[in-house]
């Protein structure tokens, strides 16, 4: 590709590369005004800065996803980060604990590490015809020593979501916690912790929140008892050989990323200030255009269930060919995608796809009609050659 500003990126599901103008300018002004200090480590104006900027991204991830309180976000470096701070933190010897085949490594390692501990685990199956996780299954999952049930919003691979409303009754029916991993949906669709009823959502900032790598966080919707997955200085309790024991700070050992928060918190900024909810249906609909225009080809199957709610990510194949040499084929027309497992090995088990892998789409706001048209005409052409 002669220049590399006219890729199309479409593997927004691995993190967004367009993001917004405020959140650099954000992340710029803390690195370079000199005015932003180690926040929570002094009384002196710059460090005041630092805690203020951390407190304000604080009560703006509270507005956001109706955490009750901005005591209850701890700031992470990334979802994957904070899923395993959530289930090596409260899941104790000998607690059963169930996710799902649609679960992201990042629920599903920790959950095989905990093994060593006596903790098992159960995951809830796909539905055969629907390929949607099959929740009359759950209720009967439940074990007396369940203690959590963790999954993801929306598959990474294919786009569909899990009914977290309806999972959220059952577990509070059986008082388990309901942990969320919203990857793949925050900025994209409305979570409101409390209407929905979770207990912790694990949030990742740099893909539909437009911030920063590096960035993410923990929502609670009230205080839980919890190991913290790192230790170290808090800037309370000095004396004292175990982490504080109030939110936030026992979760957040060692030095804020400032920079990063600061960008995180621009990103909401521009998302609460650019109608969210309207942008995520926009993109889902450029989604579904690309789908249309694909999807009478013999040679392309379709993974996602388009009648079932899906975000605007697409998991498709072409019969006969490796996903790998797809995608590779599509970044030679300047068509960036994901090619593999995806980091979710059960619901390629589920599939079939395991050797074949999926090529994967996914989309973002900044992504235009034309694109979606352009990539739409490379894979049947890639198609046609089968």
């Amino acid at each position: 590709m002669d220049d590399e500003k006219k890729m199309i990126y479409l593997d927004n599901g691995a993190t967004t590369v367009h993001k917004p103008a405020i959140v650099a300018k954000a992340v710029y002004q803390v690195l370079s005004s000199g005015q932003y200090g180690n926040p929570s480590r002094g009384t002196y104006q710059i460090a005041v800065n630092a805690s203020e900027l951390v407190y304000q991204t604080r009560q703006k991830i509270a507005k956001f996803f109706n955490v009750p309180d901005s005591s209850l976000v701890v700031f992470t470096k990334n979802v994957t980060e904070a899923l395993n701070t959530v289930i090596k933190g409260y899941l104790k010897p000998g607690d059963d604990v169930i996710a799902t085949m649609y679960d992201h490594n990042s629920v599903l390692r920790p959950i095989y590490q905990m093994v060593k501990y006596n903790v098992s685990h159960t995951f809830l199956p796909l539905d055969a015809q629907t390929n949607l996780v099959d929740l009359t299954t759950l209720e009967k999952s439940i074990k007396p020593n369940t203690k959590m049930v963790v999954c993801t919003h929306a598959s990474n691979v294919i786009g569909n979501l899990v009914d977290l409303k309806k999972v959220a009754e059952i577990c509070h029916r059986h008082h388990i916690l309901f942990v969320v991993d919203a990857a793949q949906t925050a900025g994209v669709l409305p979570i409101d912790m409390q209407k929905i009823g979770i207990d912790v959502l694990c949030f990742t900032g740099h893909k539909s929140l437009y911030g920063p790598e590096g960035t993410g966080g923990i929502c609670f919707s009230h205080q839980i008892d919890i190991e913290p997955l790192i230790v170290g200085g808090s800037g309370i309790d000095s004396y004292n050989h175990s982490m504080p024991k109030r939110f936030p700070e026992c979760l957040e050992g060692g030095t804020a990323n400032v920079p990063g928060i600061a960008g995180l918190g621009a990103g909401i900024d521009y998302l609460m200030s650019h109608d969210y909810v309207k942008l995520g249906q926009e993109t889902r609909k450029l989604a579904d255009y690309f789908v249309q225009e694909i999807k009478d080809h013999s040679n392309i199957h379709i993974y996602t269930n388009l009648v079932a709610p899906h975000v605007a990510t697409i998991g498709l194949n072409i019969a006969g060919m490796n996903s790998a040499d797809v995608s590779a084929y599509l970044s030679e027309y300047g068509i960036a995608t994901r090619s593999g497992a995806h980091c979710a090995p059960l619901i390629h088990q589920t599939l079939g796809t395991v050797e074949q892998g999926i090529v994967r789409f996914s989309f973002c706001s900044f992504n235009t009609e034309d694109e979606a048209l352009a990539a739409s005409e490379v894979i049947k052409e890639i198609a046609e050659q089968v």
